[in-house]
Formats: C-alpha cells, sequence, structure tokens
C-alpha cells in the first residue's frame, strides 16, 4: 500500500538535524525513533512499512530518524539518552501542540516513557513494545553477568557491525531475530549498513545500555499500552512486564514471538494491531454504535470538569487524591476515544451521559 510523505528537516536544541517523514492525515501519532531506521528506505514486508500501512489511514503517522542515522544528521558530538530525548521534543514541537499518541518501539520505549512523563499534557495515549525500564548497565543491583553479556554485546559490535562477521551474526542476530530465515538475516546486515556507521553502532549501545527510566514510568499520566513477545530473547518477557508494572494504569499484553521485531506476518504483528486498534478506537466501526461503558466515578469526574473545577478541586470534594483523579480523567479519556478533555466532555454531553 502506498501512502503520501512528507520529509522534512528538524533542528534538536544542539542543532543537530533530524529527518522526519509524514505519513497520512488526521490525529497525530509520533514514533519515537530507533536505531536501525531509514525513512528513504521502507521496504514491503518489514516493520517499518507495515506501521506506516497501519497508522497513516487513521493518522497523521510521523517517524523520523535519530541522530547518526539514516537521513539525519550521521556525524553528531552528543549520542545520549538526553539527546534521545531533547530529539524527541524538538520533532514534536513541529508537528503541533496538541495533545499526540507516543509510540515506543523497543530501545525507543524508554525515550517515549521519559518524554510522556515530562511532557504530560502533550501525550494523550502511549504505546510501548519490547522495552525495558533498566539495561544491562544501568540496574540498580548489577550482575556481574549480565554486566558482562552488555560488554559482549558491545565488543561483537566493535568487531563485526555491517561486515557479515560469523562472531556477530551468530550471537547478535540470532538473539535480535532467532526465528528469521537466511534471506531475512542478510536483510537485517544490509540494514546495519545503510543505517549507522560501526562508529555510531558502537555508541548507540553504550547509551542504551545506560538507560533507566523507573522513576519516570511511575510518573506517567497517560493510558498506556505495554506489549511484549514472549519469547523475546533480547529484551527478556519480564522485563516487559517490569515496565509495565511501573507505569499507573498501563494495560500489559504478553504476545506470541520470539523475535526482538516482528515480522509482518508473524502472531505478534497481528496481536500488536489488535490490541493498538483497541486501545485507540480504530477498529473503523461505524461511529455511534459502539457501546461506551464510564464507571460512576469517572462520570462524576468529568461533570466537575464540566463545570471548570481543577484535579485538586475534584479531589477535595470526592475524598480522593489529584493523582487518583488524573487516572479517571484519563481513563474516561481513552474509553471514550478522545485526546483532550474538552473533547471528552463534548463527547459525553452528546451522548447524555453527564446528565444527573
Amino acid at each position: 500500500m502506498g501512502h503520501a510523505r512528507d520529509i522534512e528537516f528538524v533542528s534538536s536544541r544542539d542543532g543537530v538535524q533530524l529527518a522526519t517523514a509524514r505519513y497520512g492525515a488526521g490525529p497525530t501519532l509520533i514514533k519515537a525513533a530507533t536505531w536501525l531506521t531509514h525513512i528513504e528506505r521502507a521496504a514491503p514486508g518489514t516493520i517499518q512499512q507495515a506501521l506506516i500501512d497501519e497508522f497513516a489511514p487513521r493518522f497523521s503517522y510521523v517517524e523520523y530518524d535519530t541522530r547518526g542515522c539514516g537521513l539525519s544528521q550521521r556525524r553528531v558530538d552528543e549520542l545520549s539518552f538526553e539527546a534521545w530525548v531533547h530529539d524527541l521534543e524538538a520533532v514534536a514541537d513541529a508537528h503541533g501542540r496538541e495533545p499526540f499518541t507516543l509510540l515506543g518501539f523497543t530501545c525507543a520505549a524508554g525515550i517515549a516513557v521519559e518524554y510522556a512523563a515530562r511532557h504530560p499534557e502533550r501525550v494523550s495515549r502511549l504505546i510501548l513494545f519490547g522495552g525495558f525500564a533498566t539495561s544491562y548497565h544501568s540496574t540498580s543491583h548489577p550482575d556481574p553477568a549480565i554486566r558482562r553479556e552488555g560488554d559482549l554485546m558491545i565488543e561483537l559490535a566493535e568487531l563485526g557491525w555491517g561486515n557479515s562477521s560469523p562472531a556477530f551474526r551468530q550471537v547478535f542476530v540470532s538473539r535480535f531475530l532467532p526465528a528469521a530465515t537466511q534471506a531475512q538475516w542478510m536483510a537485517f546486515d544490509e540494514k546495519q549498513r545503510t543505517t549507522a556507521t560501526p562508529d555510531v553502532a558502537v555508541r548507540y549501545l553504550r547509551a542504551m545500555y545506560g538507560m533507566n527510566v523507573k522513576e519516570a514510568a511511575a510518573r506517567v499520566r497517560c493510558p498506556t499500552l505495554v506489549l511484549h513477545p514472549k519469547d523475546d530473547e533480547m529484551v527478556r518477557f519480564e522485563q516487559g512486564r517490569r515496565l509495565a508494572s511501573l507505569i499507573p494504569g498501563a494495560r500489559f499484553v504478553p504476545l506470541e514471538g520470539r523475535n526482538h521485531i516482528p515480522f509482518p506476518d508473524e502472531p505478534a504483528w497481528e496481536g500488536f494491531v489488535r490490541e493498538t486498534r483497541r486501545f485507540l478506537g480504530t477498529n473503523d466501526e461505524p461511529a455511534g454504535r459502539a457501546e461506551i461503558r464510564l464507571t460512576e466515578r469517572q462520570l462524576e469526574v468529568l461533570r466537575r470538569i464540566s463545570l471548570g473545577q481543577s484535579d485538586k478541586q475534584i479531589a477535595a470534594a470526592l475524598g480522593l487524591s489529584p493523582r487518583t483523579v488524573e487516572m479517571h480523567a484519563a481513563r474516561a479519556l481513552q474509553a471514550l476515544g478522545c485526546r483532550t478533555r474538552a473533547e471528552a466532555v463534548g463527547r459525553a454531553s452528546e451522548r447524555r451521559m453527564l446528565a444527573t
């Protein structure tokens, strides 16, 4: 399926130029950048093209190449978690000021979590796939064997990135795509060569292995969907479940699959599509046909929001904490398929749900 693409360049906080691509029209959905992308080379049968095909018909879908990779500026001084968050801030600011859906795939899940925690007013919904809260070098009580495993992955990248080294292929690629065919492994090798240089790959791994978003996850306030393949050998299933447990009210969905990034013909991709459509309310059901259910507490919170009351005022009136009020409001927005509180109040009023 072909989709019109607009390519633009955005300047990050330190002046690094980021290449962005936008497809479709409608509410904005931004995918936080990962390292193995090239916005000009989305090929049929890849997850990059599958994401475009899935979201472009319903959203203004935005992807971008991370610094040092793809069409973005290749030679950069800083390659760090903080720089990645600043890059996402720059891309989000370049695509309007309205709240948007944020997608964090694999290593970008932590970046998405950090952004959502820092900018709760900007993110209406958060989708995380194959993510983690801590990595090899950022756990509070590091296991020497685990740390050594991370060091080994970096050493293998230094040795074999992009040159089809048997040592690199047998360890890194077999864990990244254990269920892939030989042809898919060869395509992965080509992807390494076209998306990042060996130097950038090693720097990227070092920065990624130091990520820790445990505290940020606890500050996320928007409805969140976390999905993870059960037999992922690159980021273990338990890491995805732990990430979900740190985010208040997050829904966790196990998926069938072994590959860290699924191919579009795998059960993990089918599960991702099914669950995200349900989460985003894009099952193509005719407007007004779906029954919407809100709890009495959610309805009461919306009624008081419609009267202009603040979260603190609502909390005092209902004997709740402001944080609990935020959660009730967020879940009401999710159930109503709305991005803002004003939109949710309007939709609930149209359906006569706020009448007392």
